[in-house]
């Protein structure tokens, strides 16, 4: 769980969006771990068109953030 947190937090402060949740968190063959987070990308009115990014983190034992990338962009409502 703390692992979680640590990828929630510090994807939302590079890249200054809001971090809405933690869809996924796995072990990978490597020894790293891959955490996935969704962030607000661009807040609307009705919110059910927010644009949501899912973004994929790599971070070690230790919580420290390797890598990330965007692997999706959608709608709340296309979720």
């Amino acid at each position: 769980m703390e692992l979680a947190r640590r990828a929630r937090r510090q994807l939302a402060e590079i890249t200054r969006l809001e971090a809405e949740r933690v869809t996924a968190l796995a072990r990978v063959h490597d020894g790293t771990w891959r955490v996935t987070v969704e962030l607000l990308e661009l807040s609307r009115i009705p919110q059910t068109d927010d644009l949501l990014g899912s973004f994929e983190a790599q971070l070690d034992d230790s919580g420290r953030l390797l890598r990330f990338r965007r692997v999706r962009r959608y709608a709340r409502s296309r979720g």
